[in-house]
C-alpha cells in the first residue's frame, strides 16, 4: 500500500485569526461542524455522540418542559453568547420566553439564561466540569447541572449548583441519584434512574 500524495492539497481547516476567533466568526465561518462552540478564541468541535449523552438530554428536556412556566422555554444545543470571545453550547437551557424570538434564532445571550445543563462525555470533562461552569457562573447565568454517569452500573447522577451572588461562583445544592427534585429554576421533579433512560 503506498500513501497518497499530499503536494497540492490545501487544509479545509479555518486558520485562527492572531487574537483567536470571536462569536461573530462562529456564526459566519463556512462549514464548521455542527455544534462548534467557541471557548476563550478557540473552536471547539465535538466528537461523536454516545446514547447516554442523547438520552439524558432528552430526559432532561422532557422533564424540564412538562413542569416549566409559561414565561420560561427549554431548549436544547443552542449556543449561548457569554461575551465577544465565549459562546458555549449547553445540552439543555432553560431561557426566557421572550428570548425565542422566531424559528431562526441561533443563539441566546447570558442575561436571558436561567438554567444550563452540560453531559459529560468523556472528550469534553475538562470543559465541562472546569471551564464552562466558571465562565456561566462568570456571566451571572443563575442555575448549572452537570450530568454523569456513575458507580458500577453507570447510573446517571445530576449535580445541582446555584450561583452565589457574593463570590460569583457556583455552589453546590444537591446530588440527585434516581430522582431530581429541586425548586430552582422552577419546581422540578424528573425520574432520572437507569429505568427512566431505558424506557426511551
Amino acid at each position: 500500500m503506498t500513501a497518497e500524495p499530499t503536494a497540492g492539497r490545501s487544509s479545509r481547516w479555518p486558520v485562527p485569526p492572531q487574537d483567536g476567533y470571536t462569536v461573530d466568526d462562529l456564526f459566519t465561518l463556512p462549514d464548521l461542524p455542527p455544534h462548534t462552540e467557541l471557548l476563550d478564541g478557540s473552536l471547539v468541535f465535538v466528537s461523536p455522540q454516545r446514547d447516554f449523552h442523547t438520552t439524558m438530554i432528552d430526559l432532561l428536556v422532557a422533564g424540564l418542559r412538562h413542569s416549566s412556566p409559561p414565561d420560561l422555554k427549554v431548549r436544547r444545543e443552542m449556543t449561548v453568547v457569554l461575551d465577544r470571545r465565549n459562546g458555549p453550547e449547553p445540552d439543555v437551557s432553560v431561557v426566557r420566553a421572550e428570548a425565542v424570538t422566531g424559528r431562526e434564532l441561533t443563539r441566546f445571550r447570558a442575561e436571558d439564561v436561567l438554567l444550563a445543563v452540560e453531559v459529560v462525555s468523556p472528550d469534553s470533562e475538562a470543559r465541562d466540569r472546569d471551564t464552562k461552569p466558571q465562565k456561566y457562573a462568570a456571566a451571572g447565568i443563575p442555575n448549572f447541572w452537570l450530568v454523569e454517569m456513575a458507580g458500577s452500573d453507570r447510573h446517571p447522577v445530576v449535580r445541582v449548583y446555584e450561583l452565589d451572588p457574593v463570590t460569583k461562583a457556583y455552589a453546590l445544592t444537591g446530588i440527585h441519584h434516581d430522582r431530581l427534585k429541586t425548586g430552582v429554576p422552577f419546581p422540578v421533579d424528573i425520574d432520572i434512574s437507569s429505568d427512566a433512560l431505558d424506557r426511551l
